[in-house]
């Protein structure tokens, strides 16, 4: 595999992205290629070889084990159930660095089943992918009243997270939220913005939340690489 020397991306990153896309799509799966093997696949040097593999250990995608390689450290995302928390905060909370794309902001008109759930005609749509430690995690696609979206488009959505936004900007002080996890299959289009093959299993989940009052705030319907999220809830048995 011969990288671009043409490019003005200079070879250890080309050489670092094409390894990870190894890894998202499965061909590298506990561990890389020695610098040898490397060298010998990508046509390069030792040195462009070493970093591409230095700036994969700083993104926290692989280790380096003296005597053993390079292995492949994916840390998977653990979510609490019970809180309601942003996947901003889970993934700082778990010392990750956290990272958002804006896709899409628009006004849509809703298809019956959104209207059903959202009790809205039309609705501002926000779509993002979220990132730890600069590997996609998740695709989430938002609904709100198209008030609220209007005060949100005035903010930076690749940084700031909605719930942020909801309780310091907006006044949304207290919300509630009936939440739906199950599993799934991704699409050609999100398996590509997540790095996966099509038809690998993910988890999905749908989120209804309201304010104290019992009104509309948000819908949200998201997926997530069941190979980077889970969730958890701690259970106990009382005697009887």
């Amino acid at each position: 595999m011969v990288l671009d020397y043409t490019n003005s991306i200079p070879l250890h990153i080309q050489l670092k992205e094409a390894i990870e896309k190894e890894i998202f799509e499965g061909s590298y799966q506990v561990k890389i290629p020695s610098e040898r093997v490397l060298m010998d696949e990508y046509y390069v040097s030792r040195s462009t070889v070493r970093q591409a593999v230095d700036q994969l250990v700083r993104d926290g995608i692989v280790e380096k084990r003296p005597g053993k390689g390079t292995f492949i450290i994916l840390r998977p995302v653990s979510d609490w159930l019970g809180n309601l928390n942003s996947t901003s905060e889970v993934v700082e909370s778990m010392g990750m660095k956290e990272r958002i794309k804006l896709v899409k902001a628009e006004i849509i008109s809703l298809d019956d089943s959104l209207k059903e759930r959202t009790g809205l005609d039309q609705a501002y749509h926000f779509m993002r992918i979220r990132y730890a430690n600069h590997t996609p995690i998740g695709i989430e696609r938002h609904y709100y009243p198209v008030d609220l979206g209007n005060r949100f488009v005035q903010f930076d959505l690749n940084k700031e997270a909605f719930y942020d936004l909801l309780e310091r900007e907006l006044g949304v002080k207290a919300f509630d939220a009936d939440q739906l996890i199950k599993a799934g299959t991704i699409s050609g289009q999100d398996a590509a913005l997540l790095h996966v093959p099509i038809h690998s299993s993910i988890l999905k989940t749908e989120r209804l939340i309201t304010d104290v009052n019992g009104e509309f705030i948000e819908f949200e319907d998201a997926c997530y690489r069941a190979d980077m999220y889970s969730f958890k809830i701690n259970l106990s048995r009382k005697s009887h």
